[in-house]
Parts: structure tokens; sequence; C-alpha cells
């Protein structure tokens, strides 16, 4: 069964950049036609898709947050990562990782990690 992990700091000040990692049990990231995304929820925006990174290492990101992100992975150690640059308080969420296919966007919920919490605040 593929796990996934989150890790990273909870606390991050306005206009650093939010660095976050997912670590991958129980399955290669390089596996055909799997991807893997970052998502996360707030109460004043609800869900929000962030971007994705699939098994062949393309990248694709949301319209609104394309230019401050930025996903990579490391498949010697079967994690991929995220960044997100010039934070604000509005960033605040629970970011969540999460498997899915080349052919759908956003996965169910079963498939994702169980989140991290971030803060943005000085």
């Amino acid at each position: 069964q593929v796990q996934l992990q989150e890790s990273g700091p909870g606390l991050v000040k306005p206009s650093q950049t939010l660095s976050l990692t997912c670590t991958v049990s129980g399955g290669s990231i390089t596996t055909n036609y799997l991807a893997w995304s970052w998502i996360r929820q707030s109460p004043g925006k609800g869900l929000e898709w962030m971007g994705v990174i699939h098994y062949d290492g393309s990248t694709y990101y949301s319209p609104s947050l394309k230019s401050r992100t930025s996903i990579s992975r490391d498949t010697s150690k079967n994690q991929f990562s995220l960044q997100l640059s010039s934070v604000t308080p509005e960033d605040t969420a629970v970011y969540h990782c999460a498997r899915g296919s080349v052919l759908s966007l956003v996965p169910p919920s079963a498939y994702w990690g169980q989140g991290t919490q971030v803060t943005v605040s000085s």
C-alpha cells in the first residue's frame, strides 16, 4: 500500500519561501502514468490544487500560483518537494501531497497524505 508523508517547517515568515517534502513508501514515484500532486486546504479558500509532477518528471501548476510555485523530485529518495515563494498570511493552510494518475487533476482524498499545517506569520 502506497503511503505519503509530508514534512517541513510549520511556521514560515512572510516573504520567505515555504518548502515541503513528501516521502513516498510502498511504491515508486517513477511508476508509469502516476502523478504526484500538492493540494492545500484553508478555512478561507477551501481546497486548492497547487501543482503536480508526473512519473516522467514533467510539471504542471495552477495558473494562479504558477509564478511562485516549483515542484521537484529526488528519485533516489523517492520524494517530491514543493517550494512556494514570497509567502503571505493568505498561504496559511494544511498542505497535502497526493498520488493520482496523469488522467486526473485532483486525486481522491483517500490517496492523500495526512497533511501538514503551515502558518505564515512574523
